[in-house]
Order: structure tokens, then sequence, then C-alpha cells
């Protein structure tokens, strides 16, 4: 009952085709147009193919009045309601019915070659669609029936993530830092602490400590002094000689 309430969609409409008388099938290879009499059409008008749900319908109207002249019900293509010629792409045999369960097949043809071309697609663009309507409605029809999977956490559950991947990244970025105070680090093979040896194999000479003693002795005449911690002891000694010896030495007497 749906589907009699259901939209009735217009698929295609051609303002001229033809319709012959045709004999009976001789065997199983087909229909051939050339058996018919193309030159004696039984009658010519307008054909319509609607839908309405999954059914198709081919209309032979009046061009003039829209009287309905025979119609067929096609429930899928290809199939016996619409069956093509042997010989020719323009012809075509459909079984039309009256409503009271008869029947009877008759011979479709078209003028124009591209007509029979918008014929034929119209009808198989339609149960293509009629296919992938019957496809979802079963694939619809699984998965309300299957249970759901469910995969929430139970009480008391617990996951644990794995990050170790991070942890390498940070020591990696933190090897390549500089060492404090903005120095950089000593070349390899250098001991910690050591001295980085002058280039071209020069050595280097440690340094003298030289002896400042003489240096305070200002003349030769003056008794040396006992050793002492205090290096200015030498200039008080150096006070008790007499003033020609200070002015020879060109010394100033310290007071």
């Amino acid at each position: 009952m749906a589907e009699d309430n259901s939209y009735e969609s217009m698929l295609c409409v051609k303002p001229e085709v033809h319709v012959y008388r045709i004999p009976p099938r001789a065997s199983n290879r087909g229909y051939r147009a050339a058996d018919w009499k193309l030159d004696e059409p039984a009658w010519s008008g307008r054909m319509k193919i609607t839908a309405k749900g999954k059914m198709a319908y081919i209309k032979l109207e009046d061009r003039n009045t829209g009287e309905l002249f025979a119609q067929a019900p096609v429930e899928q293509y290809p199939g016996s309601a619409v069956e093509a010629v042997t010989d020719s792409s323009r012809y075509f045999v459909i079984r039309i019915e009256d409503g009271n369960g008869r029947h009877a097949f008759i011979g479709l043809g078209f003028a124009d070659r591209g007509d029979s071309f918008d014929f034929n697609v119209a009808l198989q663009d339609h149960f293509k669609w009629v296919k992938q309507e019957g496809e979802l409605a079963k694939m619809e029809a699984c998965q309300s029936t299957a249970p759901k999977l469910d995969l929430s956490f139970k009480e008391g559950q617990t996951i644990k993530i794995n990050i170790g991947n991070i942890k390498k990244k940070d020591a990696a970025g933190a090897k390549l830092r500089p060492m404090g105070g903005g120095l950089l680090p000593p070349p390899p093979g250098a001991k910690a602490g050591g001295v980085i040896p002058p280039p071209g194999g020069q050595q280097t000479v440690p340094a003298v400590h030289t002896n400042t003693a003489p240096l305070l002795d200002f003349s030769s005449a003056v008794p040396a002094a006992q050793p002492s911690s205090d290096v200015w002891g030498d200039f008080t000694s150096a006070g008790s000689n007499s003033g020609k010896d200070a002015v020879k030495s060109g010394w100033v007497q310290f007071s």
C-alpha cells in the first residue's frame, strides 16, 4: 500500500513511437524486426516512462488528447516485460496488460536511434537505483540485528600509555645544548682540566721564579742579612751606610 501511494516520477518522454503487430515467436533465438511490417505500423503516438516505487511503467498515449492506448508494467530490466530484437537497436518487444489479467506482446519502434538509446538508459538507471536501495536496506537490517560493540571502560579498568619515544627525543635534545657560560666543549681526546698544547708542536716554557733578594742588596760592603720573611728589611740595613755611599750608588736614602 505504501508503494501504491508513493509519488510517480517521470523518467523519459518521446513524442513519436510506432507500434507493430508481431507474429508469434518461432524459436528461442529471439524476435527479429525484419519479420514485422515496418512500413505499416498499427499505431503511432507518444510514449512515457514513469516510476512509482520500484515499478516502472511504459505508457503509450495519444499525442493530441493524452488518452492511454496501452500500458506495460516493468518489474525488472532486462526481463520478460521488455526485450530487444536481435537485428536492430531501434525496436523492442514489450508486454502490455489491461489491468484485468490479460496481456499481449507488441512491437515498439523508434524513428531515431537516439530515442531508442534514451529509452534503454532510462530503464537501466531506474532499476540500478532499485538495486542499490535494496542493498542499503539489507545493510541497515543487518546492522540493526547485529550486537553492538561496547568499547566503553568498565568500572576500575585502566589503560597504560607508552610515551618512551618522547623521552628519547628530550634526551637527544639535551645532549645538543651548549655548556654553561657560552664555552664550547673540549675537543675529543682532551683530559678534563688539562691545558690544550699550542699549535705547531711548540712546548711551553715553565715560568722561572727569580729571587728578588740580590736586587735589594744595595752594596757589597753590607754584610749579608739573615734570611727573613720581611723583604723590606734590606732597606733598613742600607740606611746605616754613609751618605757618600748612597750618593755614589745613585740611590736615595730612605728615612
